[in-house]
């Protein structure tokens, strides 16, 4: 198994999420654990104390109130929730504020998110140039991993995907190769529900989550 470490996903000096973890988790062992089942739609075992969810097409098992974390056993072969400081905060701040939601099949960028311009100049560093310079010149890796994922195949640019972060939230990942005369470039969209889950911080988070996990999956498909 590919192990991540908190390296791969630098936390922006502006960005919610470098709050300490005991934060949160403080929050979460105050939080009604049906209160959070019932306003996200996922399973909650009492007999457990365990929450079923699932993330970047893994299912998850988080204990409450000590947010301990397990995998159902799959193929993906990569588990950021258990390794990954940033994406254990995401989630449980999902757990803490997030709500179901579904689509209306719209996609935006993070821009055209609200409160999303005042984070856009980290969030294209961070996540844009990363995804572009990381796969835009190994387009079969991308092809690879985004299988690997469990992701859809879609028309847009010269190869792109559509991946399930949790729930009714969809992300796109679209790259155009670079040639000679220009570099690789890339966007990622946000089904439009995104704000009634995640604020524009922890959209940031998300990109850096599941760009690193993409990279972890590369070393391990090419190992």
């Amino acid at each position: 198994m590919e192990k991540m470490t908190d390296k791969e996903f630098p936390y922006g000096k502006d960005n919610k999420e470098r709050l300490p973890w005991e934060h949160y988790l403080s929050q979460y062992e105050q939080a009604d654990p049906q209160e959070i089942a019932e306003r996200l739609q996922i399973v909650y075992e009492p007999e457990t104390k365990r929450f079923t969810l699932e993330l970047l097409g893994t299912v998850y098992f988080v204990t409450w109130p000590d947010f301990q974390v397990s995998h159902k056993e799959d193929s993906m072969g990569c588990y950021p929730l258990e390794d990954v400081i940033a994406a254990k905060i995401l989630v449980i701040r999902y757990l803490l504020n997030g709500k179901y939601s579904f689509s209306r099949g719209e996609f935006c960028t993070y821009s055209e998110m609200p409160w999303g311009n005042v984070y856009q100049k980290q969030f294209h560093g961070r996540c844009i140039l990363r995804l572009a310079y990381g796969f835009g010149n190994k387009l079969k890796s991308f092809q690879a991993v985004m299988e690997r994922m469990g992701g859809k195949k879609l028309e847009f640019g010269d190869l792109s995907y559509e991946i399930c972060l949790t729930g009714q939230y969809f992300i796109r990942f679209i790259l155009w190769e670079g040639d000679e005369e220009f570099p690789p470039s890339s966007q990622i969209l946000f089904s439009n529900n995104f704000p009634n889950a995640f604020e524009a911080e922890d959209m940031a988070v998300t990109g850096d989550v599941t760009i690193g996990m993409m990279k972890a999956l590369e070393k391990s498909i090419n190992a």
